[in-house]
């Protein structure tokens, strides 16, 4: 039996959910680019789409100017979720964390050699890096829904 196999929860209400390792949750977001960036300030959370970069230890993203960027900088604390699906399955990858705007010279000339662009035409010159205090990760089996009487 593999280790993913190990993991399913046959029992959970919801049906089979794979808890997933850190390593598996970051190969995951490796894999993908979109996600959506969580903020909240005074008590008014807010969401936004964003495209992303993973590098397995942290999660970076381009912004300009504007409600996102001026959100995250007033309360660092953020959430940032990915997840997609085929036939068999569906995953989702939660990431709680602080975001911080890059403004080392250096580390910005690293970035902008990353895969990392804009997916509208707009220039992004920002560049915001999420540094993980926690990361979460369960995968589930797609199947039809069980009877209901």
């Amino acid at each position: 039996m593999s280790q993913q196999e190990e993991n399913v929860d046959l029992w959970s209400p919801q049906g089979p959910v794979t808890v997933l390792t850190e390593a598996e949750s970051w190969e995951l977001l490796d894999g993908s680019a979109f996600g959506r960036l969580g903020v909240s300030v005074a008590n008014q959370p807010e969401i936004f789409p964003i495209n992303y970069y993973a590098d397995g230890d942290t999660i970076l993203f381009r912004t300009s100017e504007g409600t996102k960027l001026l959100e995250l900088t007033i309360n660092s604390n953020v959430a940032f979720e990915a997840d997609a699906y085929t036939d068999e399955w569906a995953w989702s990858v939660i990431v709680k964390g602080r975001a911080q705007v890059i403004e080392n010279q250096e580390q910005i000339f690293e970035a902008d050699q990353l895969p990392l662009s804009p997916w509208i035409p707009t220039l992004k010159y920002i560049y915001v890096r999420i540094t993980p205090t926690e990361i979460t990760g369960r995968r589930f089996l797609r199947a039809p829904e069980p009877e209901r009487y």
